[in-house]
């Protein structure tokens, strides 16, 4: 956060409203002076008229004071963080962006069920998958040095997907309520009520990225099937 951050913010939401300084200051409960001190940036609020600001003007606290460009309070990626502000985001940036809240709701239904063994093979898929695309763009230049992985390159495409189908495997197996050698099966009890709703409500900054993600995938895998 800047100084000028929320100063700024705190009157550009004023002024998108139509508001005058003094019907604001009213319904904000202070003086139009006090309001206009904050607003020049001459005087600092406390916790609580930031608050009632975020709350008067349907924004987060997070947004007031210049944290993160998403009014709901989403907190910026580290593309988003570096980007020049203006500056459009770029098809990396958003599909980074996809994936982050993506795989915050994966995990935060992980931790709802506590399982641990289910979390440890959800989590090795994923670390293929990164595994997989990152050598792949690694290794498309020659001349990188190989020493970084261990896994022999003409074999590890076979090892990774096969490590990762084992994964998946497990990962069912525990979800339809059976032990393995390293985990038991989770209850069914522990399995949470999953709905496009509830997931919006549960998680209101990530569920449009999860949903997109879903969309763009099947539209792919659809495009990709044979007539």
């Amino acid at each position: 956060m800047t100084n000028s951050d929320f100063p700024r913010i705190l009157t550009l939401l004023r002024k998108e409203r139509g508001l005058s300084q003094k019907k604001a200051a009213l319904d904000l409960g202070i003086s139009q002076a006090l309001l206009s001190h904050y607003e020049k940036g001459i005087r600092e609020c406390g916790l609580d008229f930031l608050s009632r600001a975020a709350t008067y003007y349907g924004v987060s606290c997070d947004y007031l004071l210049g944290r993160t460009p998403h009014r709901n309070g989403t907190l910026p990626t580290l593309a988003e963080e570096s980007r020049p502000r203006g500056k459009a985001a770029s098809v990396e940036e958003v599909h980074s962006r996809m994936l982050e809240h993506s795989i915050h709701i994966v995990f935060g239904i992980l931790e709802k069920i506590k399982s641990e063994g289910l979390t440890q093979h959800a989590s090795a898929y994923l670390f293929c998958a990164v595994y997989k695309v990152f050598r792949l763009l690694y290794t498309a230049r020659g001349k990188n040095p190989q020493e970084a992985f261990s896994l022999d390159r003409r074999l590890y495409e076979a090892q990774t997907s096969a490590h990762m189908a084992l994964s998946e495997a497990k990962a069912r197996y525990l979800l339809e309520g059976m032990d393995l050698e390293d985990a038991p099966g989770v209850p069914l009890q522990a399995l949470p009520q999953l709905t496009p709703e509830r997931l919006s409500q549960d998680y209101p900054p990530y569920a449009a990225s999860l949903f997109e993600v879903i969309r763009s995938t099947e539209q792919a895998v659809k495009k990709d099937a044979p007539s």
